[in-house]
C-alpha cells in the first residue's frame, strides 16, 4: 500500500515537473516571438519579414495540390522546389514592373505631386470661400510652401535613394529565407523539441495573422482599385469628363488601399484634388463616389478581415496610432498584421 501511495505521488511529481517544463518553455518562446518582432522594428526590417511570410503563405496554398498527385518524397520535394522558385520569380517580377511604373512619366510620384499642386493653383477660382482661406494665395506662395517642405525634409530625400537600395535587398533575401523556410516545412515530417515545436506555434500564429490580414486586405484594395477604376475611366468618360492621371490614381487608389483606414484617406484626397482640375462639381461627384465606395467596404472589413480575426476598424486604427507614435511609418504597416498575431495568441489561450 505505501509502495503504491509511493509510486503514485512520483508519477504526480514526474506530471508536475512535466507541465512546469512545458509552461517555461512555452513563455520562453513568447519572449523570444516578442524580442524578435522587436528587434525587426528597430532594425527595419520589416519588409524582409513580410516578403520571407508572403513566400511562405504562397507555398502553403499552392504546396498541397501537388503532394496530391505525388508520392515519392524526392519527387516532392523537387516539385515544391519549382513551385518556390516561380512564386519568388513572379514576385521579383511584380516588384520590377512596380518600380517600373512609378518611374514612368505616368506613374511617376513626383510628377503627380507637381501636377497636384498645378491643379490646387488653377482651381482657387472654382473653391468656395471658406476653403479658399486654407490654400496658398498663388503659384509663388504655393512654391515657396513646397520649397519650405522640402528644404525640411532634405536630411531625408538624400538618403531615400540607399535606403530604398537596401529595403530590396532586404525584400530579396526575406523572400530566399521564407521559400527555403516554407520548403523545409512542406517536404520533410515535423520533428521539433520542446522549444523548436513552441517556436513553431508562434511563427504558425503570425504565419496565420499576416495570411488573414494582408490577403484580405490585398483582396479590399484590388476591389477599391476596380470600382475606382470604372468611375474614372467608364462613367466620367460617357459624360464627356476625362480626367488626367486617371491610370496613376488608380494605381495609387490600390497601393494605398493595402494601409487599412489610412490609405483611403491618401487615395481620396489625391482622386478629390485632381477632379477640381474639371469642376468643384465633379470633386463633390468624386467625394460622394468615394464615400459610397467607403460604406461599402465597411462590410467588406466586417467579412473579410473582421470575421478573421474578430477585430473592429476602431481597434486597428488604435493600434496603428500606437504602432506609429513607437515606430513611425513602418509601425502602421506592422500594426494589422501584429494586433492580429497579439489577439490570436490571447484568443489560443482563452483570454479574449
Amino acid at each position: 500500500m505505501v509502495a503504491h501511495n509511493g509510486g503514485q505521488a512520483d508519477w504526480m511529481k514526474t506530471t508536475m515537473h512535466m507541465q512546469n517544463n512545458k509552461n517555461l518553455t512555452t513563455i520562453a518562446s513568447y519572449v523570444l516571438a516578442a524580442v524578435t518582432l522587436l528587434v525587426v522594428m528597430k532594425a527595419g526590417l520589416l519588409a524582409s519579414l513580410f516578403a520571407g511570410l508572403l513566400v511562405f503563405s504562397l507555398v502553403h496554398m499552392l504546396a498541397p495540390a501537388l503532394g496530391k498527385n505525388i508520392s515519392s518524397q524526392r519527387a516532392k520535394v523537387i516539385a515544391v522546389t519549382v513551385l518556390v522558385v516561380l512564386i519568388v520569380l513572379a514576385l521579383s517580377a511584380a516588384i520590377w514592373g512596380a518600380v517600373t511604373f512609378f518611374q514612368s512619366d505616368a506613374g511617376s510620384i513626383g510628377n503627380l505631386m507637381q501636377r497636384l499642386a498645378d491643379i490646387v493653383e488653377a482651381s482657387r477660382g472654382k473653391m468656395p470661400e471658406w476653403l479658399r482661406s486654407h490654400v496658398p494665395a498663388g503659384a509663388d506662395a504655393l512654391r515657396e510652401m513646397i520649397s519650405s517642405w522640402f528644404r525640411a525634409n532634405a536630411s531625408n530625400a538624400q538618403t531615400m535613394g540607399e535606403q530604398a537600395g537596401r529595403t530590396l535587398a532586404h525584400v530579396l533575401i526575406g523572400m530566399v529565407v521564407g521559400a527555403m523556410a516554407a520548403l523545409y516545412d512542406t517536404t520533410y515530417p515535423p520533428d521539433y523539441k520542446p522549444l523548436s515545436a513552441a517556436l513553431h506555434a508562434r511563427i504558425a500564429n503570425l504565419h496565420a495573422a499576416f495570411q488573414n490580414i494582408v490577403f484580405a486586405q490585398v483582396r479590399i484594395a484590388a476591389i477599391n482599385a476596380i470600382l475606382t477604376a470604372i468611375y474614372l475611366m467608364v462613367i466620367l468618360p460617357l459624360a464627356g469628363i476625362h480626367l488626367p492621371l486617371a491610370k496613376t490614381m488608380v494605381a495609387v487608389t490600390f497601393l494605398a488601399g493595402l494601409l487599412p483606414v489610412i490609405g483611403n484617406l491618401i487615395s481620396n484626397t489625391v482622386i478629390v484634388i485632381i477632379s477640381l482640375s474639371h469642376s468643384l462639381e465633379i470633386a463633390v461627384a468624386s467625394l460622394v463616389f468615394l464615400i459610397i465606395i467607403h460604406k461599402l467596404e465597411y462590410f467588406l472589413n466586417a467579412k473579410i478581415i473582421g470575421s478573421h480575426i474578430d477585430a473592429r476598424a476602431w481597434e486597428l486604427l488604435a493600434a496603428m496610432l500606437v504602432m506609429e507614435a513607437l515606430f513611425g511609418l513602418p509601425g502602421v504597416v506592422a500594426a494589422p498584421v501584429f494586433y492580429a498575431y497579439l489577439k490570436k495568441e490571447l484568443s489560443d489561450n482563452g483570454l479574449v
